[in-house]
């Protein structure tokens, strides 16, 4: 791997790292707000339609979105000076706090910002210089946003996942990822899966066991990796679902009936999927046979 990078060029993966701790630092933002957004749209929407009269704290959806207000402290919401808002280096330079009240700032922003910026420098050099590696840098940051909206919200935005289903299709048309008949039974597939199965939990319950989210979002992992995927990502997110939902109830008072998130672990398996589901599937018929 290390003769690869010198050969492609340090400077290519100096400019992935970099360009991918901007991203990650867009990501936080996106993160953080696009829920509230939804939040305020939903109420507003919600009193139109009901014809209330507006409170005091009703907010016309412009007064805030990704890009007003300026970033500021969660705390003194104080605005972030441009020195103090480059990504990862502000936090390392301001030993993690703010620079106006020096309240800690949360771990997550320069996690998600190394994140993005590590997962760019794998993609560039295990997709190198061609199409498919621009398409999954935007397929990670995607799956990234919905990973950390998903765990805080309980929530997977259609503007996200939608967004997602319908670049996988465009990217079926010259075949990068799968074909496009491939793309198109594995969207349908996908969603109508999960759909299946969460309508017989609610008739044997009576309750609700999956968010609409969920079917979307594997609807979008089947248009990209194509319906044979489909079984290596249910069986990896399940999997790995199950796993942390006993260790959450068992180490972590998690009561059973409070709802665990799935679309992280739906995430994760569809990136793997999407790299090395091929290989995957290889690797354990030649096991089988």
């Amino acid at each position: 791997m290390l003769e690869q990078l010198l050969q492609a060029g340090p400077l290519l993966y100096l400019l992935a790292a970099v360009y991918g701790l901007i991203m990650g630092s867009f990501l936080n933002v996106v993160i953080y707000r696009l829920p509230l957004m939804l939040q305020k749209s939903w109420r507003n929407q919600c009193i139109d339609y009901l014809q209330l009269e507006q409170s005091v704290n009703h907010q016309p959806d412009s007064s805030f979105n990704l890009l007003k207000p300026s970033s500021h402290c969660p705390k003194c919401q104080a605005p972030v000076k441009p020195y103090a808002n480059i990504p990862l280096l502000s936090y390392l330079f301001l030993l993690g706090r703010c620079a106006n009240c020096r309240q800690a700032i949360s771990l997550r922003y320069p996690f998600i910002e190394i994140c993005s910026s590590l997962l760019s420098v794998y993609l560039v050099w295990h997709f190198g210089l061609t199409w498919q590696m621009p398409l999954a840098l935007v397929f990670s940051w995607l799956l990234l946003c919905l990973i950390f909206i998903d765990f805080d919200h309980l929530l997977l935005p259609d503007g996200l996942t939608l967004s997602l289903l319908w670049l996988g299709l465009l990217a079926s048309i010259p075949g990068y990822f799968c074909s496009t008949p491939e793309a198109i039974i594995g969207a349908a597939a996908g969603y109508v899966s999960l759909w299946t199965v969460a309508q017989l939990f609610k008739l044997l319950t009576g309750r609700e066991g999956m968010g609409h989210g969920d079917f979307k979002l594997l609807a979008a992992l089947g248009a990209w990796t194509g319906w044979q995927m489909l079984i290596v990502i249910i069986l990896f997110s399940s999997f790995v679902g199950a796993v942390v939902g006993i260790i959450l109830i068992l180490f972590k008072g998690h009561k059973r009936e409070n709802p665990i998130p799935f679309g992280p672990y739906l995430a994760v398996a569809g990136w793997i999927a999407l790299l090395w589901g091929k290989q995957l599937i290889s690797a354990y018929t030649q096991v089988l046979y």
